[in-house]
């Protein structure tokens, strides 16, 4: 699909968000959007998904199934899980019996078994975020369009990403995805997009440099040393989990609480 000088703001007369911009991704692609807070990185994959219109410029070959996955998914909303997701894929237009089988799989694969019948408004945001990611996958996707994907995501959700992705581009479906997180290292063969200054380039951004978050799991008894390693390499240690932190691992993440994640 491509953008071809497309402009975008919010209201007239408002500031422009995006300008004259022209992209193209091709079938069995995956690329990576970079930028700063509130540079337009949102608006763009909304652009791209569908979700807004363009001001001007068009936007061509869009695929007729395209899966979104909001950065926050909207649950505050009068439906449980199973309830919220049979219902999405009758809207994509399943059958009765293929909307059963696909949000059976993807509940399944997501670990959304125990929450079933849970109300959205009662989910985590992690929860949450996971039943955005399965409503996008009900019907295989021509185009998949993930902002910030990986928050609020546990540890087994944060591997199974990648993971989609790699089954949707096999498919011969693109993929475009925004992450502040340093987690798109794991789609080492994506396109890198930069929004800056209202436009779109090819490359990444040159603003900050990239960051990618490492777990490393260590022996109980080797956590205060391993810390005390990471940090004199100039590692951020962003937090210590699984553990009964002892008086010395402590000590050793004291003075860098502004490192330390809550």
């Amino acid at each position: 699909m491509r953008l071809e000088d497309v402009w975008l703001r919010y209201r007239r007369p408002g500031p422009w968000v995006l300008r004259s911009v022209t992209i193209e991704i091709a079938p069995g692609e995956a690329v990576v959007v970079h930028g700063r807070n509130g540079a337009g990185k949102s608006t763009l994959l909304q652009l791209v998904a569908g979700i807004l219109p363009p001001s001007r410029g068009r936007v061509r070959d869009r695929p007729a199934v395209v899966g979104w996955v909001p950065e926050r998914f909207p649950a505050d909303q009068p439906f449980t899980v199973e309830g919220y997701l049979d219902a999405a894929a009758r809207v994509r237009g399943l059958a009765r019996d293929e909307a059963g089988r696909a949000v059976h799989h993807w509940v399944e694969r997501l670990g959304l078994g125990p929450f079933r019948a849970s109300r959205l408004p009662q989910l985590s945001k992690g929860t949450a975020q996971k039943v955005g990611l399965a409503q996008a996958l009900l019907r295989p996707p021509g185009l998949l369009v993930l902002d910030e994907p990986w928050e609020g995501l546990d540890a087994a959700a944060r591997e199974l990403v990648p993971e989609v992705v790699g089954e949707v581009l096999a498919e011969g479906g693109a993929v475009l995805v925004s992450d502040h997180r340093g987690e798109t290292a794991r789609l080492p063969g994506a396109r890198q997009w930069t929004v800056d200054g209202q436009t779109v380039a090819e490359g990444p951004w040159a603003g900050a440099e990239a960051t990618v978050v490492v777990e490393v799991a260590v022996p109980a008894a080797d956590v205060a040393d391993a810390v005390r390693r990471l940090r004199a390499d100039g590692h951020r240690v962003l937090r210590v989990r699984g553990h009964d932190a002892s008086s010395e691992v402590t000590e050793s993440l004291a003075g860098a609480a502004s490192e330390v994640a809550p």
